[in-house]
C-alpha cells in the first residue's frame, strides 16, 4: 500500500507564556501530517516536538518531513529513527487512523472510547505558577476540574512552599465537602536533593490531597529519586526521565515500579508504547504537550486504551492556555 504524504507547519501563541524550571515557552510550533491512501481515505497526524523535554527539535522534525518522498509506504512509516520520537508518533498515528478503519488496535470503535477532556473531573487542569494558582484553582474547580497540576521550581523555594500551604488551605476551606480533589506538583527536574526533601516533607504533611511530586530531580539523578520515593509517603512520578519509550524501558529495568508520566506525542511509536505498557502493567499518567486537536485525539486514543486499570485523570486540561480559534484543517486551504 502506498500513501500520498503531505505536511504543514504551524505555530500558536500562548495566551500567557508557560513558565517551567526550563525557562519560558511563548510559542507552540509543530507540524500537521496528512496521509491519503489509494482509495482517497485520509489520516491526519501531528508532530509536536518539545526539545527541552528530550524530543527532537522542531527544525529536525521539519527536516525529516522535507526529506520524505511525496508517496510513502509502511516501510517509511515504521523506519523512523528512535532519535525522532515525535515524528514516530505523528506519522504512525496518521497511518493508524486509515488502516484501522476507525477502530483502535484493541478492536474498540473510536467513537466508543471516552474523551476525558469532555469530562473535566477526569482531566487535570494546569494552574499558572506562583500566587495566581490559588485563584485559578477556584475558577477551574467551578468548571468541573477536580485534579490540578502546579509547576514548581519557578520562583524561590520558600515563597513557593508558602504558596503551596496557602493553596492547600484554600482547597480545604473552600472545597471541604469535596474529597475528590488532588494536586499534582511538577518540578520539571528543577530541584536539588535538599529542595526535593523540603517539598516532600511539606507534601507528606498535606496528606492525600497531594497525588504526587513529578520529576523532582534531573534525569541523571535517578538513584536519588528512587531513594526519595522510599523515604517519603508522597509518591514520586517520573516525567523527563521517561520521555521516550527507550527511557521508559531503561528505568523499568532499573527497578522503577512507580508512576510514569507519559506524553504520547513525544514518546515514540504508539504501537510499541501500547505493547510496553500492557506487558509491564505500567501505572501511567497520560499528559499533553500542548498539541492541537489532531495530536490530542491520537494521544487520548492511546490513553483510553491503556489507562483502564489505574484510571488516573489525564493531563490534558490545557486548552485555556490558548485564546485563538486555531483550525488545523484550515492549513490545507491557506
Amino acid at each position: 500500500m502506498e500513501y500520498k504524504f503531505e505536511f504543514r507547519p504551524y505555530q500558536r501563541q500562548f495566551r500567557v507564556p508557560v513558565k517551567t524550571s526550563h525557562g519560558t515557552w511563548d510559542l507552540r510550533k509543530g507540524i500537521i501530517l496528512r496521509l491519503t491512501d489509494e482509495k482517497g481515505k485520509e489520516g491526519f497526524g501531528e508532530i509536536a516536538p518539545v526539545s527541552w523535554l528530550g524530543s527532537e527539535t522542531f527544525e529536525q522534525a521539519l527536516d525529516f518531513c522535507q526529506q520524505l518522498p511525496k508517496v510513502i509506504t509502511p516501510t517509511n512509516i515504521f523506519s523512523v529513527p528512535d532519535e525522532l520520537p515525535a515524528c514516530q508518533f505523528g506519522i504512525e498515528s496518521a497511518w493508524e487512523t486509515i488502516t484501522t478503519h476507525a477502530l483502535t488496535l484493541s478492536g474498540m470503535p473510536l467513537e466508543d472510547l471516552p474523551d476525558p477532556t469532555s469530562e473535566p473531573e477526569m482531566c487535570s487542569g494546569l494552574l499558572p505558577p506562583g500566587q495566581a494558582a490559588i485563584l485559578a484553582c477556584k475558577i477551574l474547580w467551578k468548571k468541573g476540574y477536580r485534579t490540578f497540576k502546579w509547576k514548581i521550581g519557578v520562583i524561590p523555594i520558600q515563597l513557593e512552599l508558602r504558596i503551596l500551604e496557602q493553596l492547600v488551605q484554600s482547597i480545604l476551606e473552600d472545597f471541604s465537602a469535596d474529597d475528590s480533589i488532588s494536586l499534582r506538583l511538577d518540578a520539571n527536574g528543577g530541584l536539588t536533593d535538599v529542595e526535593a526533601s523540603q517539598w516532600l516533607h511539606v507534601c507528606d504533611r498535606a496528606g492525600k490531597i497531594i497525588e504526587f511530586l513529578e520529576q523532582p530531580l534531573p534525569v541523571d539523578q535517578f538513584d536519588q529519586m528512587k531513594k526519595l520515593s522510599d523515604r517519603f509517603s508522597t509518591p514520586i512520578a517520573l516525567d523527563e526521565s521517561v520521555v521516550t519509550l527507550k527511557q521508559m524501558k531503561e528505568v523499568y529495568q532499573k527497578g522503577w515500579n512507580g508512576i510514569f508520566v507519559i506524553k504520547p506525542s513525544i514518546a515514540g511509536s504508539p504501537s510499541q508504547i501500547r505493547q510496553f505498557c500492557k506487558s509491564k502493567n505500567i501505572d501511567a499518567v497520560f499528559s499533553s504537550v500542548f498539541e492541537t486537536e489532531i495530536g490530542r485525539e491520537a494521544a487520548l486514543r492511546l490513553a483510553s486504551e491503556l489507562n483502564t486499570k489505574h484510571n488516573r485523570p489525564v493531563g490534558f486540561g490545557v486548552n485555556h492556555w490558548f485564546d485563538d480559534n486555531f483550525d488545523v484543517h484550515q492549513l490545507w486551504h491557506d
